[in-house]
């Protein structure tokens, strides 16, 4: 069988529906290498202003485990890498205490961070967390995004493609807790009913794997958190 050219299309319509079937297909096949059915993981790292010397010298900390309560040790992740929106631009990251401790972070713009942890024998985790909800555009792989700067709806981003969570966990430093589900459009929106700070949290399992350093992982997890403060 002989197939037809769409001779009656201009080029650029033409090349408009090629580029735009393109990308589509990206987007089915980034969205089926995820499931978004939260596994079982509570741990993870979440940014937060250092309390001591706040925002306006460019300090911040990484605590582990869950908001309510911090690991009292940093677990051996390795790769840890600390950046603005610019992903070249690491910051200087130290061990201090029960955290990691970031400086001389730019003033302005949202501070991202992000880890990989070897868990068990076939088990590897993707650390990747925000904070500040200024930007609109993801830069880590998996992201939730506002949908506009300072907002409280927001986008789940893998690899640059929006994806709708199956769940999203909003844990405040006042003990308030929620879990958001996704509206039909794939967003949550979140109400900020108290000040503090808010982490939202997602857990998501890729379906594949990876190979570190020789060896295959099977269980190839992400952990996204996004946290910001609300004023009093």
């Amino acid at each position: 069988m002989t197939t037809k050219k769409n001779a009656s299309l201009p080029m650029s319509v033409s090349s408009r529906l090629v580029t735009g079937r393109k990308q589509l297909m990206t987007a089915v096949a980034l969205t089926a290498s995820l499931a978004l059915a939260n596994p079982a993981y509570a741990n993870y790292l979440w940014l937060e202003k250092d309390s001591a010397g706040g925002q306006a010298n460019g300090r911040f900390r990484v605590y582990s485990g869950e908001l309510a309560k911090r690991d009292v040790s940093m677990p051996q992740i390795d790769m840890p890498k600390a950046f603005p929106s610019d992903e070249a631009a690491s910051l200087p990251v130290t061990t201090v205490g029960d955290h990691l401790q970031i400086d001389k972070a730019p003033a302005g713009g949202d501070l991202r961070f992000s880890a990989r942890e070897i868990t068990g024998k076939n088990t590897v985790v993707f650390y990747q967390a925000r904070y500040g909800r200024g930007e609109t555009e993801a830069v880590n792989d998996l992201e939730l995004v506002p949908t506009a700067p300072g907002g409280n709806t927001f986008r789940l981003m893998w690899k640059g493609n929006a994806v709708a969570a199956s769940q999203v966990n909003v844990e405040t430093s006042e003990g308030w807790r929620r879990v958001l589900t996704p509206a039909k459009d794939g967003t949550v929106t979140l109400g900020t009913p108290f000040p503090g700070l808010y982490v939202l949290e997602v857990t998501a399992k890729v379906n594949g794997s990876v190979t570190i350093d020789g060896k295959e992982f099977t269980d190839v997890r992400h952990v996204a958190t996004l946290s910001f403060e609300v004023a009093q």
